[in-house]
């Protein structure tokens, strides 16, 4: 008994052990090609041999009703590769199948069914029946195959730049967004090699038609030779074996051929541009107009009442086709009797209430101007080539480098930036508007340079130009004209042209207001494309504790201090674990700061690499911590220790950037470091706020002054 069970779960196991390989699909694609390669060395027996032929034959219909229900090529896109396998398969059991006929003079039942079935007692109508299936393949089906995928292959990539440079103008002019022109290029691409190995792939199945023909010759003279010599059989007996053996193999060999060629026609010829499939194509294109089936129903009816033509055929057939023709002549007349009656309709609407309809196009014109951009920028009429390719413009390729740029340095997606002209502006100007409110504006000049300096005046340039205020950081500048560009540049200022002027205000503009422009809709699509990047269950249980509307918080908090949110993964991480203590978004925040302090360090070191700080007096801590307010939400201080405590941080500040060269931040106790950002963030906004727990340990801190009062 023990053995017994010993045997039965030892059985359990190894079964299990081949269910496991043969759910693993490219451990089964490895053993298939190895079969496919051992059938041509060893031989195997007839009952296998008749296995493998019917599973040819399923295959190749399987592929062929593939190929009928693609809606378009791509959806079939290993179908190369399939090719490529079919039709190794196809010649091992050719070699396989020879190996028997010559051999034993037999083949299994397969191959002998089929050629007792065609030839039918007459070798000659046999022999011709395959031929004629032959020459089907190899001429017609094999051929037009193989022109109409070289022929494909050559103008998709003739057709490529063009595509692509469509892409990237629909991308600069917002109406697509980066994951849509990635996909389109990730499309584009494997269009072109789809039809660039479909055309190498199209060789294997001409190679195979002509195999097939050679292979049934040897057959036939060597199984005669085999018949006559060897076995001693008259040549009747050795034509009839033989004939009917190789003709019953290229028939089960030739069939599944002509079936894959079929399909490699279909697949390179298919090229609809809707999202049907072909045989409702072929219903709409070809038995949709009346006209055409009526035409053809009259011609077959005068055949049928010709004398000595059969009658039934052509009159059952022609009355189909006027029965169809019928049907779709009172389809055709329906529609236009209902448009006809919307058009009455619309008229006697129009005549009988103007006013009405007047009324309603303007709500629907109103309804239009509801619709608020979340980046708008609009500029005078002079700035409008600035947005003309054809006339040097490149602000809308500025844009869009704009949007991939805060990618990376903020982690958030831009909506799309709409560009306009304004009349009402004046003609050098342009204003950067967020959620309908003019934000910022400036004034700039196509056709000159912005010289600009922080150093010594611009007058002391000895070049004419117009004196203005650089936009985005305040800069005395000069717009100069071209042709004092080199002079400029070699007296050490930065030349800019006036779309660089435009598209850096933009950025800066951006990341001041990056928490206002992240919407809920925005964090919704950066969390669904981490599901895609690691895991949607991952994701899932990551949130369900918290809300879309927590992490919109607690992002928008950390853009506010300019920390980047791209690490979304330690952002959910940390909240998710933190909100079962507190949902509190400040707590919340804090705790992703620290998180995230490797980030926040390496943002705010110096050029020579450590960190320099200016840290609070613990008596100013203190009082800090005593005026905070009960919800830790404000802060109420005396406004004389305000004052100054105010004063002695810009002394402290002007110091440490006359002494190092580089900003500062201000380093202090965690408990109060968002009480301290939000008494100081009018006064500096631009000022970095630190705790103790957010220095990363690889972090070399240098102190350059304390703030006491």
């Amino acid at each position: 008994m023990n053995n017994g069970k010993i045997f039965i779960i030892g059985g359990e196991m190894e079964l299990g052990k081949l269910s496991k390989i043969l759910k693993n699909n490219d451990i089964v694609l490895a053993i298939g090609l190895v079969i496919i390669v051992v059938m041509m060395v060893i031989p195997i027996p007839a009952p296998f041999l008749d296995l493998l032929l019917t599973i040819n034959i399923s295959l190749a219909v399987v592929i062929l009703l593939v190929c009928l229900y693609t809606q378009e090529p791509l959806d079939y896109s290993s179908f190369p590769t399939v090719l490529l396998i079919a039709t190794l398969f196809r010649l091992g059991l050719n070699v396989s199948s020879t190996r028997l006929i010559l051999l034993n003079g037999q083949a299994g039942n397969v191959i002998s069914a089929f050629g007792e079935f065609v030839v039918g007692g007459n070798y000659v109508v046999g022999a011709v029946i395959f031929c004629i299936l032959v020459l089907i393949n190899f001429m017609v089906i094999t051929g037009g195959a193989t022109r109409v995928a070289e022929v494909s292959a050559r103008f998709t990539l003739d057709k490529m730049p063009g595509k692509q440079l469509s892409i990237d103008a629909d991308l600069n002019s917002g109406l697509i967004d980066e994951e849509q022109a990635k996909e389109r290029r990730k499309k584009l691409e494997r269009e072109t090699d789809f039809y660039g190995t479909m055309d190498g792939a199209s060789k294997f199945v001409k190679g195979d038609a002509t195999a097939g023909i050679v292979i049934t010759i040897i057959n036939i003279v060597g199984g005669l030779i085999i018949g006559v010599i060897q076995l001693h059989m008259d040549i009747t007996q050795a034509l009839g074996t033989y004939t009917i053996l190789t003709v019953g193999d290229g028939l089960v060999s030739q069939i599944p051929a002509l079936l894959i060629s079929t399909a490699t026609g279909l697949i390179v010829s298919r090229a609809s541009g809707k999202e049907e499939s072909l045989s409702v194509d072929i219903k709409n294109e070809m038995f949709n107009d009346p006209r055409v089936l009526g035409v053809v129903s009259g011609l077959l009816g005068f055949m049928g009442i010709v004398p000595g033509m059969p009658t039934l055929p052509f009159l059952t057939i022609a009355a189909v086709a006027g029965f169809m023709a019928f049907k779709k002549s009172r389809e055709k007349q329906e529609i236009v009797q209902s448009q006809e009656a919307q058009s009455a309709e619309q008229a006697q609407q129009e005549k009988l209430g103007k006013k009405e309809s007047r009324a309603k196009a303007t709500r629907e014109s109103v309804m239009e101007l509801l619709n608020v951009d979340t980046i708008e920028i609009e500029v005078g009429y002079r700035l409008v080539q600035l947005l003309n390719v054809e006339m040097g413009g490149d602000l809308l390729e500025r844009i869009a480098q704009i949007r991939r740029q805060t990618a990376l340095d903020l982690g958030i997606i831009l909506p799309s930036i709409r560009v306009r002209d304004n009349l009402q502006l004046s003609p050098n100007s342009y204003q950067i508007k967020l959620k309908g409110v003019p934000l910022e504006s400036g004034n700039v000049y196509p056709e000159r340079f912005l010289a600009m300096t922080a150093g010594d005046p611009v007058g002391n340039l000895a070049i004419n130009g117009i004196h203005a205020i650089e936009p985005a950081f305040g800069l005395p500048a000069l717009w100069i004209e071209a042709k004092d560009k080199d002079l400029a540049e070699m007296s050490g200022y930065t030349v800019v042209s006036a779309s660089a002027v435009i598209s850096t205000h933009i950025t800066e503009v951006i990341k001041k207001c990056a928490s206002e422009i992240l919407s809920r809709f925005d964090v919704q699509q950066l969390i669904d494309n981490l599901k895609k990047e690691v895991s949607e269950d991952y994701v899932e249980d990551i949130m369900k504790d918290i809300s879309i509307g927590d992490v919109q918080v607690v992002m928008q908090n950390l853009l506010k201090e300019g920390v980047a949110v791209r690490d979304l993964k330690t952002i959910l991480e940390t909240i998710s674990l933190q909100a079962k203590v507190s949902k509190n978004p400040n707590f919340l925040t804090e705790h992703v700061r620290i998180a995230l302090s490797r980030n926040i360090c390496k943002q705010n070191l110096a050029d020579t690499g450590e960190l320099y700080v200016i840290t609070l007096s613990p008596d100013v801590e203190q009082t800090i911590a005593k005026g905070a307010s009960p919800d830790g939400q404000s802060v109420s201080l005396d406004p004389a220790f305000t004052k100054n405590m105010l004063d002695k941080m810009n002394m402290e500040l002007e110091k440490a950037i006359t002494t190092t060269g580089n900003q500062p931040v201000i380093l202090c106790a965690s408990p109060i470091r968002l009480l301290f950002r939000r008494l100081i963030e009018r006064t500096y906004p631009q000022i970095a706020i630190m705790s103790y727990n957010e220095i990363s340990p690889n972090v070399k801190v240098k102190s350059v002054g304390m703030v006491k009062v």
